[in-house]
């Protein structure tokens, strides 16, 4: 899917509208992310733990890359070392949820629910287009997704507010009328910027305490349902 209104939407009959963050939220890829960077830093002669990874996760390629370089007291690398050494993570990365593809619990029927209930489906990620192409396909969600924003489709990643406002754009939904899934505390913050409420799913390397801005904490996407959503857009207009 390529960032764009998909075929068959109706703008006039979507009011509410729900975007996924997708790792972590409706893909369980942390695992497979921190494999396919320790493997690549790894080649680059550079160490890399749990600790600087959970820093890390959910942030753009290029802000990681730039962060890494100058704390091993490198020289700022070069757009073209970035794209190389971004572009042998990723690669990486969807070879390893290829192999083994982790759907998080409870993510395809909410994301059928939504659909079904007249609701805008987006998904908005700071990951590259190819991740999140390859992560719809393998949830076999595209039917019930509308539109996607990926990293590179906007100028700055999150904390910025973004990629969900590009979300709501294209999905024709005001910003006040969606609502973010995410996992990440720059993503709840994203959402704030944005003007949306968010739902935080304390996932692997998360913890409650630090998604504790979000509107509501959950485990698992199972928690929460079309109607619950909608009451938290209500109590957010208040």
């Amino acid at each position: 899917m390529t960032e764009a209104v998909a075929d068959g939407m109706d703008r006039t009959t979507n009011t509410r509208g729900a975007i996924f963050d997708i790792d972590g939220t409706l893909v369980d890829s942390y695992d497979a992310h921190f494999e396919a960077w320790r493997e690549t830093l790894a080649e680059e002669g550079i160490g890399y733990d749990l600790e600087a990874f959970s820093r890390d996760f959910g942030r753009r390629n290029p802000e990681i890359i730039g962060e890494l370089w100058d704390r091993e007291g490198r020289e700022a690398p070069a757009e073209s070392e970035v794209d190389r050494v971004a572009g042998r993570k990723e690669q990486r990365f969807r070879e390893l949820i290829s192999e083994a593809f982790p759907e998080m619990k409870g993510a395809g029927g909410l994301m059928r629910e939504l659909h079904a209930a007249g609701w805008g489906v987006a998904v908005g990620s700071s990951a590259p287009r190819a991740n999140v192409s390859l992560s719809i396909d393998l949830l076999g969600a595209a039917p019930v997704i509308d539109v996607s924003v990926a990293g590179e489709d906007v100028g700055r990643g999150k904390p910025e507010p973004d990629v969900f406002l590009r979300a709501a754009e294209l999905l024709g939904i005001e910003p006040a009328n969606c609502i973010v899934i995410e996992d990440a505390r720059a993503g709840v913050e994203a959402a704030r910027r944005a003007g949306m409420p968010a739902v935080a799913i304390a996932s692997k390397g998360r913890t409650r305490e630090e998604l504790s801005e979000a509107r509501l904490v959950i485990d698992t996407l199972e928690e929460i349902s079309p109607e619950r959503l909608e009451e938290i857009i209500k109590e957010h207009s208040e």
